[in-house]
């Protein structure tokens, strides 16, 4: 591993872990006055904003030239990629924050690092499990420093599937519930943790078999669809493109279910958000 990029890894866990504590110290501690809404049933709160705090300064302070692309910005810089040899790290300090103000797991601290358009490394922590998902492009994906893969089940009949369902925009709430039916008719199981960066970590770590979800930012999706990729599953757009981060459609999967996960989502995959 390049010396940067495992310094990039090294920062970028021990702000994950930093911010962690934080956000543990408060969890079950939120009052309603530090609860705010962005959007609809969009919330953020004071945690959220001193977690985000904390994981900038680190990266500030080791690589100051980086770029910041961070969910509680007012401002957001949404093309795709940076310059060549630029690198961009993108944050969300709670993934899951609905969750994490009533005190139900899971939420976690997601941060994707990319150098040009690629996404190099990924880091998920699972705050409420205190579980460490970490990867490096070419490099196998560790759970808490041990190695794990996507699972080989090969059959969407066997597959468990999580999803997310729409909370901000509901223009095609209709479209999705007819998906989401033929996902409850075929696969084995259908889940809705509450947060993206977390599935996409199962998705990787074998414990879900697929992912779809609408209407994601590429916050939440950023270190999630890197650790998939590195566990030797397949990301995707709804319409099967590989550039998913800033689509605001990704499906994710252990790859080999992944041609009829697309073949299900078809409907949605002309509908832009």
């Amino acid at each position: 591993m390049p010396d940067v990029t495992a310094r990039v890894l090294d920062t970028a866990i021990a702000a994950a872990l930093t911010a962690g504590r934080l956000i543990r110290s408060e969890s079950g501690h939120v009052e309603p006055d530090d609860i705010s809404a962005k959007g609809l049933h969009d919330l953020v709160t004071e945690v959220d904003k001193r977690a985000q705090s904390i994981i900038v300064s680190a990266i500030q302070a080791t690589f100051p030239s980086h770029h910041v692309l961070a969910e509680e910005d007012e401002e957001h810089d949404l093309q795709p990629s940076v310059a060549e040899s630029d690198w961009r790290w993108i944050i969300d300090p709670i993934d899951g924050t609905t969750n994490f103000t009533h005190g139900v797991p899971p939420y976690a601290v997601s941060i994707g690092i990319q150098r040009g358009a690629d996404m190099l490394v990924g880091v998920v922590y699972d705050v409420s499990r205190d579980e460490l998902f970490t990867g490096v492009r070419g490099r196998p994906v560790l759970l808490n420093g041990r190695p794990v893969h996507a699972s080989t089940v090969d059959f969407l009949g066997d597959a468990l599937v999580t999803t997310g369902f729409p909370y901000r925009e509901f223009a095609h709430v209709d479209a999705y519930l007819a998906v989401l039916k033929d996902f409850m008719r075929e696969a084995q199981g259908v889940r809705r943790p509450g947060s993206a960066a977390v599935d996409l970590a199962w998705v990787a770590s074998g414990r879900f078999d697929g992912f779809f979800e609408t209407g994601l930012a590429p916050w939440d999706v950023a270190a999630g669809m890197l650790l998939v990729e590195c566990a030797g599953g397949r990301v995707t757009d709804y319409a099967g493109s590989p550039d998913a981060a800033f689509s605001r459609q990704v499906v994710a999967s252990n790859g080999q279910i992944h041609d009829r996960m697309l073949e299900l989502v078809e409907p949605m995959s002309r509908i832009r958000f």
